[in-house]
Order: structure tokens, then sequence, then C-alpha cells
């Protein structure tokens, strides 16, 4: 058994070529083969936002603090708060992040594949970030 303690493990900046703006991720745990999940967590300060990408086996988000929203693709934005769980299918085109205004936290738990556990696409753009959350959003109780 391997014991990680808060505070052992730097965080890291969300590297430029994946995220917009100001995200941290705090690594929980990546154990090494024949395991292949992995799990994070990621802040995204107002307006920080991950880039479209995927996941070859899924992914798990488990939003723990704050008020954020995500989109898959050809479907409308949809605000997520702390306690909701989405699960995001193999392959499926998405992205995540904070609101323009509020910071949101999640763990996000995936499992690799030859190795491999996202592919990284193109930036949201301001034009679709800002596609009208407003009106598309769908709040959760």
């Amino acid at each position: 058994m391997k014991l990680i303690r808060p505070g052992t493990r730097a965080s890291a900046k969300g590297p430029a070529e994946c995220f917009t703006g100001s995200v941290r991720i705090d690594l929980l745990n990546n154990p090494p083969p024949p395991a292949r999940t992995s799990c994070a967590s990621v802040t995204f300060e107002p307006g920080a936002r991950s880039a479209w990408h995927t996941h070859p086996l899924g992914q798990t988000l488990i939003v723990t603090a704050g008020c954020g929203w995500t989109q898959c693709e050809g479907e409308p934005i949809v605000e997520i708060r702390a306690g909701d769980v989405i699960w995001c299918p193999p392959g499926h085109k998405h992205w995540h992040g904070a609101t323009a205004t509020t910071a949101m936290t999640h763990i996000a738990v995936q499992e690799a594949l030859d190795g491999k556990n996202v592919e990284w696409l193109t930036h949201v753009t301001d034009a679709e970030y800002f596609a009208g959350p407003a009106a598309t959003a769908t709040t959760h109780g």
C-alpha cells in the first residue's frame, strides 16, 4: 500500500497547449502498470477552461467546489456544480472549465489505453465559450 499525504506533491500549472486561463492541477494518484487509472484535482479560475479533448476509455468528473460549464460537441453548454458527477464516454469530444465569473474544482478520473489517457484538440475559442451560456446552461439544484 502507498499512502500519499496532502502537500507532498507540488501543484502544476495547466499547460497553455491544453488550457485557456489560470488552471492548477494537483495529481492525486498515478499508480504504475498494470494499473491504468489516474486522477487529479483540477481548479479553474473564472474564465479558465480546457481545450476540446477526448479520452480513449472515457472520463469521470466529480465537481467538488464552485460552478463551471461543460460542453459536448454538438450539444449546448451545461452548468455544473459541486456534487455533480459527469461521465464522458470514450472518444467523446468535450471541454470543461469555470464559468466566466466563478471558479470550479473537479476531480478527473480517467484510464489510459496504450499509455495515453487524453487526446488534446483545438482550444475552445472565446466565441464558443461565450456563445450564450446564460441562454443554454442547464442549472442543477
